[in-house]
């Protein structure tokens, strides 16, 4: 880049231009959420048929397309800031060499070069005559030392520092042209197809794209100071929270992982960013998928005749050695992530509210990680956070989603005009079988810390300005229970109390003989079991088979000291299954409606 041009560029236009994509980014949202949450709400909620289907579909893809824009506006915007501020560094230099100059008595010229006045060294009987110079950038010890050596044999006492403010000019311009060079590739790459369609190809290069940003970005996003190290919910909201919108916009743009799993973040930011990894993951598994081998042939006939009929062919067994376990894990990931699509596309299905993603993990601790609301759980009234147990993964969120919902749509019914929000909360390791896995503490162990700092940042997020934040219940199914119990023994004595209500539904233990360890008091913690079936031998009374209580109690013993509702669940599956007194009971405390639960 040459002199002329730095000293006439105005950062500050670049980053005129990154609010302009940044407003361009907000608006794109709001039409999102606009054509989510109301348009396609509204006809899911008064229409059917073939023509609303078609309507649907058609507001799908838009709906996709305007998240694309939102993410890809996202990233200019930090490129230009990142631009800007590389730029504004060069110019400052460059300035500042000026500014020293001409307080020295030289001139710096148009091309860049630095003119020094006549003068006389001491003793000398006459003055100099004066010259210009132009500098060379990157000096180094070698250099540096030969300009003084010049400095000391010129005549001129001007000719040292003229030469020390040429260079200075020089390095300005260098570091110019190398951010000039830097960018110019970056920002081409954000260059979108020109046409309406946004593919999964579309998608996977707006996570090449973010690399390249954030590679490229990095002087820029370091003057951005990070979160704590280990931070607390407390300590993240207080980052978040200090610095400006333009930089949350570019922080999100190119940390949506992070700022998508940040405790103690608002609810939209962390949902704005989660469906950004959704979006990003979803494409890129299906060309993942797409580009495994067709599967052979997995049978073919005994040529030998002889039993049995039908043999594993060897072409079959090399490709699922090769791919077949590969196979199995995408396909898992995709039917979770199309789950979590289908509960967006049935907002506004018989009442259903907003959903909000606050996490989101493909390969998260052990089967995939979600973390979905229905509604706003920083708004609400009343919120119930909702733990499934063994066998619970990103594969089978279809089930627990479902589970989540009929505890909202039965809790907000209860609720008589208040708000209420519920949440599923599957960021644990669940065990993959009942024997020996779910007889073991350990996931719970694991899990039972994560959620308390999960529900620790609910409960920022929801803090009004007096304090004040939601009824909070944290309802445990099977071995998500024991998580529970863990989660309420966690954290420290000066932690902020996480919830208010305990309910535990077919608990093989919660890791504590009494209810009144949990922390709320013993009214507040609630149990139930099924009735009395084969299958509920198994789960009333496998929790002392299982270990899970301490001294073998377990939450619907009356020993325990806690409160035993009735249920009519007739198998461990059965506790949230619609119209259900069970399912009823849990949504009474959810909605903090207490007179209301049926006791045994």
């Amino acid at each position: 880049m040459d002199f002329a041009t730095l000293k006439a560029l105005k950062p500050s236009e670049f980053e005129d231009a990154a609010d302009g994509y940044r407003a361009t980014d907000e608006m794109a949202n709001a039409a999102k959420d606009t054509v989510d949450n109301q348009i396609s709400a509204g006809i899911r909620n008064q229409l059917s048929g073939a023509t609303a289907k078609a309507a649907l579909g058609e507001l799908a893809g838009l709906s996709k397309n305007f998240q694309y824009v939102q993410t890809e506006c996202g990233l200019v915007s930090t490129a230009l800031d990142g631009f800007a501020f590389d730029m504004a560094s060069a110019k400052r230099r460059l300035e500042a060499a000026i500014e020293d100059a001409q307080a020295d008595h030289c001139t710096v010229h148009a091309d860049g070069s630095v003119g020094f006045p006549a003068g006389r060294k001491p003793g000398e009987e006459k003055d100099a005559a004066g010259g210009t110079v132009t500098g060379s950038a990157g000096g180094n010890p070698t250099s540096d030392a030969l300009d003084r050596q010049a400095a000391s044999i010129h005549p001129n006492p001007h000719y040292g520092a003229a030469i020390g403010y040429a260079d200075r000019i020089a390095d300005a311009l260098q570091e110019a042209t190398e951010a000039d060079a830097k960018w110019a590739p970056k920002l081409r790459a954000l260059l979108a197809d020109d046409d309406l369609v946004v593919s999964d190809r579309d998608w996977t290069d707006v996570t090449s794209d973010r690399g390249g940003v954030l590679k490229a970005a990095d002087p820029y996003l370091d003057s951005i100071k990070g979160p704590p190290k280990e931070a607390t919910p407390e300590e993240n909201a207080e980052w978040w929270n200090n610095l400006t919108p333009e930089q949350r916009a570019d922080y999100l743009a190119v940390h949506p992982n992070a700022i998508g799993a940040m405790n103690g973040l608002p609810s939209d930011i962390r949902d704005d960013a989660n469906r950004m990894v959704l979006d990003e993951t979803t494409a890129k598994y299906k060309l993942d998928l797409a580009a495994i081998p067709q599967e052979p042939a997995k049978y073919s006939a005994n040529t030998a005749g002889s039993y049995p009929a039908a043999v594993i062919t060897p072409e079959w067994r090399r490709w699922n050695d090769a791919y077949g376990a590969k196979k199995a894990r995408i396909e898992g990931v995709l039917k979770g992530a199309g789950a979590i699509q289908d509960r967006f596309d049935r907002t506004g299905q018989d009442g259903l509210p907003e959903a909000y993603l606050l996490g989101f993990d493909p390969t998260g601790i052990g089967d995939g990680k979600i973390i979905l609301a229905n509604g706003n759980p920083d708004t609400a009234d009343h919120v119930g956070v909702w733990v499934p147990g063994t066998k619970a993964s990103l594969e089978s969120t279809e089930g627990d989603l479902g589970r989540s919902e009929r505890l909202w749509a039965e809790s907000q019914r209860l609720a008589h005009g208040q708000n209420v929000s519920t949440i599923l909360w599957l960021d644990y390791n669940a065990p993959d079988n009942v024997i020996p896995q779910a007889t073991r503490g350990e996931y719970a162990e694991e899990g039972g810390p994560r959620l308390h700092d999960f529900l620790q940042g609910n409960g920022v997020a929801q803090q009004a300005d007096d304090g004040t934040r939601a009824h909070t219940t944290v309802v445990g199914h099977s071995y998500g229970s024991t998580v529970v119990g863990v989660s309420a023994q966690s954290g420290s004595w000066d932690d902020p109390q996480a919830a208010d209500d305990y309910v535990f539904a077919g608990s093989p233990g919660v890791q504590a003989d009494r209810a009144a360890d949990l922390g709320v008091g013993a009214d507040h913690v609630w149990a139930m079991g099924a009735e009395y079936s084969v299958g509920d031998q198994v789960v009333r009374q496998g929790g002392r088979f299982m270990g899970l209580g301490d001294n073998w109690i377990i939450p619907t013993d009356e020993s325990f000291g806690g409160k035993i509702m009735a249920s009519d669940a007739g198998a461990h599956t059965e506790f949230y299954d619609e119209n259900s007194v069970s399912l009823r009971n849990q949504a009474a405390v959810i909605a903090g409606k207490y007179g209301k639960v049926e006791l045994e």
